[in-house]
């Protein structure tokens, strides 16, 4: 079950990151093949900028992949899938064991993405926003999501499309007040229309190939029809009734490294599964169908 914090007003505050320890060239911890784990659910959205982000700069086989179970319980990310119920790296069964290993005072939710040490026995790193953009800079694999000459453009678009598209949709479904979820969704579908624009003349978000832009962005709109849309009252439109919203996340979607990081059986028992206060029932929707991500894109 997922606790939700929320502000005076009724809007969604997000948890700041706890653990913020960077794998850099000549720092503490320094980029080497085989002592990293990342671990991730394969539901949520900020784990999957992470996942992709290894999987398109090569390092999938530099850096390890745990993966918890999409539903959790009180104790928080369960490691289910794994043999015997625990992580074959770490040992843990609970990702909350690693947290308080690293810090025995810890309070707060349990987050993924997490980058554990295996040298130290301890979680790095829960900042997502700086963990894939150290995989670009900071790791010797010849390829990057954040070139240096677009990096001012890509951190600009790459605020806003958090503030109101990321984040957004989170403080549409847990708003506790009217007033808070009516100025969230405002905020979601006026960043929406302008991502439209932007992209009706142009294939990615920055530049003229795939960036760190384009990642976060596609984690949302991916599971936008599957679970926003519907759980979390983004209700506008589908993202299938924007054109060209529709075809720049499907042409992203059949780009290997992207849809094939997709488990919409994952994203869809987790939201529902998880969200007593939104999804009593706990019934997990059937559709939308899957198989109209493969659909022409036009957009190459």
């Amino acid at each position: 079950m997922t606790t939700v914090e929320t502000g005076r007003s009724g809007e969604f505050v997000r948890q700041a990151n706890a653990f913020t320890n960077r794998v850099v060239r000549g720092g503490e911890f320094v980029p080497a093949p085989g002592r990293y784990h990342l671990i991730v659910s394969l539901a949520c959205p900020w784990a999957h900028r992470a996942i992709i982000a290894r999987s398109l700069l090569g390092l999938t086989d530099q850096i390890s992949l745990g993966v918890v179970d999409p539903l959790r319980d009180e104790k928080g990310w369960r490691f289910t899938l794994d043999p015997a119920g625990r992580d074959p790296v770490s040992g843990a069964a609970y990702l909350s064991e690693l947290y308080l290993a690293t810090d025995p005072s810890f309070q707060g939710r349990w987050t993924v993405p997490s980058l554990y040490d295996r040298v130290t026995g301890t979680i790095l790193s829960n900042d997502y926003p700086q963990l894939t953009l150290d995989f670009s800079t900071e790791w010797d694999t010849g390829r990057t999501l954040y070139p240096a000459d677009l990096r001012a453009e890509i951190d600009a678009v790459n605020e806003v499309v958090f503030a109101d598209v990321n984040n957004g949709v989170y403080r549409c479904g847990f708003a506790t007040t009217q007033s808070a979820y009516e100025a969230a969704y405002d905020r979601l579908w006026s960043r929406l229309d302008w991502l439209s624009d932007r992209l009706a003349d142009r294939r990615y978000l920055v530049g003229d190939r795939i960036t760190e832009a384009d990642v976060r962005l596609f984690t949302t709109l991916v599971r936008f029809d599957a679970v926003y849309h519907g759980h979390f009252k983004c209700n506008r439109q589908k993202l299938a009734e924007l054109p060209v919203l529709w075809a720049y996340a499907r042409d992203l979607f059949q780009t290997p490294g992207f849809g094939d990081t997709v488990d919409f059986d994952h994203i869809k028992r987790h939201y529902y599964g998880t969200h007593p206060q939104l999804n009593p029932s706990r019934i997990v929707p059937a559709g939308p169908d899957p198989a109209t991500w493969t659909t022409p894109h036009g957009r190459s």
